[in-house]
């Protein structure tokens, strides 16, 4: 058996102990323990070096020319332990650490300014990587391990990856405020129909092109693509210009730059469609990841949607 798997921290501290204050009697008192424990300690670390530490006599221990040469060691190894363990601290009180989220591009854009926002007021010192991403490639980097988790909208079968809804939303209809549909609380899919639609393109990974289709045919219409888009800023501009109207999960629109936009519930049917934690089954959470989960929840909750 090697010597470090037999060497323990208290004996160490035993030892530190000893040789700084010269008595046993001193260093019970600085570890609160008793003298018999910290000579028993003492003989037990001899015995694994197979060297004598201290010459002992009835009024002292002195120290000899091995505890001399092994004193830095011993002391540099419970600084360490100690750094260590502030650091250990640190991390689970999130006055240091990281947390890596990865997020489709448009929940990067819309939703997360006011969530990095709040956790870095509360948590200045833990950094923040968030990698924004194509919703085609959402779901591979989740899978890949290099994140903590994501947040995005995804449909997924796959059993190995959990999703979890942190936003219930729902698609609604946008369209320029001098649009026949404008003005209106509620319209239906049949209403929506003769309009040509700013669509997002088919395989992105958003699971909404599909939404779209499956809601058209509850309703038993066609509807008109009149343009295809990757990105929501794509969309919005395009429906300010009047080059169509689009939808979109109500949250994410209900904050543009563009003035002239107007949003309605979409209704027969009501088309779900959440904003998710996404990781994959089991993964531990860092104390970081896990705070900054904590606050998105926060941040999520006072999201007003239609």
């Amino acid at each position: 058996m090697s010597i470090e798997s037999q060497l323990s921290l208290k004996q160490l501290r035993a030892f530190v102990a000893v040789y700084r204050s010269g008595k046993l009697s001193l260093a019970a008192t600085r570890l609160s323990v008793t003298e018999s424990a910290v000579s028993t300690m003492l003989r037990q670390i001899e015995a694994t070096l197979n060297l004598a530490l201290f010459d002992r006599t009835s009024r002292a221990l002195t120290p000899t020319q091995a505890a001399h040469d092994t004193i830095a060691v011993a002391e540099r190894i419970l600084q360490d332990v100690a750094r260590l363990g502030s650091h250990f601290e640190a991390l689970s009180d999130l006055r240091r650490g990281r947390v890596h989220i990865v997020v489709t591009a448009t929940v990067a854009a819309v939703l997360m300014p006011a969530v990095v926002r709040r956790f870095s007021a509360v948590y200045p010192d833990v950094k923040i990587i968030l990698d924004d991403c194509a919703p085609d490639q959402f779901l591979t980097r989740v899978a890949a391990d290099h994140v903590d988790f994501g947040i995005g909208t995804p449909e997924s079968d796959d059993p190995q990856l959990e999703l979890v809804p942190l936003l219930h939303d729902h698609l609604c209809l946008v369209c320029a405020d001098d649009h026949p549909l404008a003005g209106r609380d509620d319209v239906t899919w049949a209403d929506v129909a003769p309009y040509p639609l700013i669509a997002v393109r088919t395989g992105l990974g958003y699971g909404m092109r599909r939404k779209l289709d499956a809601a058209a045919d509850h309703a038993g219409v066609r509807l008109i693509i009149g343009h295809e888009v990757n990105f929501l800023s794509s969309a919005l501009w395009m429906t300010a210009g009047g080059l169509g109207v689009t939808i979109w999960a109500s949250s994410l629109v209900a904050k543009t730059q563009h003035d002239n936009l107007w949003r309605c519930r979409l209704t027969s049917p009501r088309v779900p469609m959440d904003i998710s934690y996404v990781n994959t089954r089991g993964r531990t959470l860092s104390p970081a990841a896990e705070g900054f989960l904590k606050v998105t929840r926060e941040v999520f909750a006072e999201v007003i949607t239609l």
